[in-house]
């Protein structure tokens, strides 16, 4: 809005030295820049003069002011419903999971138990390639406005740090965890594409990584949260490489959710956190 603001004062001050330099054109004349801006700030507002007559080449600048003011205001209202429309595809996303999790913060562990209790596997995988497509559109529309980051998801229960936390610890344990090789694709195309979003948007806003290493007893742990599930793990599961590989994510996630004030993503559920701005 800034921006617009500039930009609409600029051309407030352009068209008014304009209008100034040709003010014998007007009836009455325009002889003080005062005058002048006023003309040109109604022309550029689109707002029809009364009392005030253009002749020659003043016709043609007011025509040219108007071109200008209804092209930034239509830019102005476009780029409104644009950012309304990113925020709005964003919290569908994070709404689904919350749902899914009922957990605040959600947490991978609380999405598949909740698939294991409906016995939804065909749900999980489905979770996989939306959770990508949701990555791409996180993407594509915060990368574009950085001020999205910021925008608040209001009525989702968490922020959208913890929701795309959620879905990379699901990618992570699908992939090296949960012996479930129809899964495995999507969840590896699922890590990349969300490893690409926490990276650029991280290094967007200029955020250093957290050290988000977890230990091998929480590993273990998950594993027999998995175990009790009823899922059936992988017959030697490499705990060292699960921790590392969730540092890659987690490390920017928990950033940009401390940076955010929103809860991160545990990777075991628990009570709810909200990650320190320290």
């Amino acid at each position: 809005m800034a921006s617009f603001i500039t930009w609409m004062s600029l051309l407030l001050i352009g068209f008014g030295l304009i209008v100034h330099g040709l003010g014998d054109w007007f009836s009455p004349p325009a002889d003080s820049f005062e005058q002048a801006a006023f003309i040109a700030g109604s022309a550029l507002a689109t707002v029809g003069l009364s009392g005030i007559e253009a002749n020659g080449p003043a016709h043609w600048v007011l025509v040219a002011a108007r071109i200008c003011g209804l092209a930034v205001l239509t830019m102005a209202v476009t780029y409104l419903i644009e950012v309304q429309e990113g925020v709005s595809r964003r919290d569908r996303g994070v709404l689904k999971i919350t749902t899914t999790t009922s957990g605040h913060p959600p947490s991978a562990i609380g999405m598949l138990e909740r698939y294991a209790d409906l016995d939804a596997s065909e749900e999980m995988r489905r979770a996989l390639y939306d959770g990508r497509d949701w990555c791409a559109s996180m993407l594509q529309s915060h990368a574009s406005h950085p001020s999205l980051i910021y925008f608040r998801s209001v009525g989702t229960g968490a922020g959208w740090p913890g929701a795309l936390g959620t879905l990379m610890d699901l990618a992570l344990i699908l992939e090296l965890l949960i012996d479930d090789p129809k899964s495995r694709a999507a969840a590896l195309l699922l890590r990349d594409e969300g490893l690409r979003l926490v990276r650029d948007i991280a290094g967007l806003i200029g955020l250093e990584p957290r050290s988000a290493r977890p230990t091998t007893s929480e590993v273990d742990a998950v594993c027999r949260r998995l175990s009790a599930a009823g899922y059936r793990l992988k017959s030697d599961p490499d705990l060292r490489a699960f921790a590392a590989r969730r540092a890659e994510h987690a490390c920017c996630i928990d950033a940009i959710a401390a940076h955010l004030g929103t809860p991160a993503a545990p990777l075991l559920p628990g009570p709810a956190r909200i990650a320190s701005k320290d």
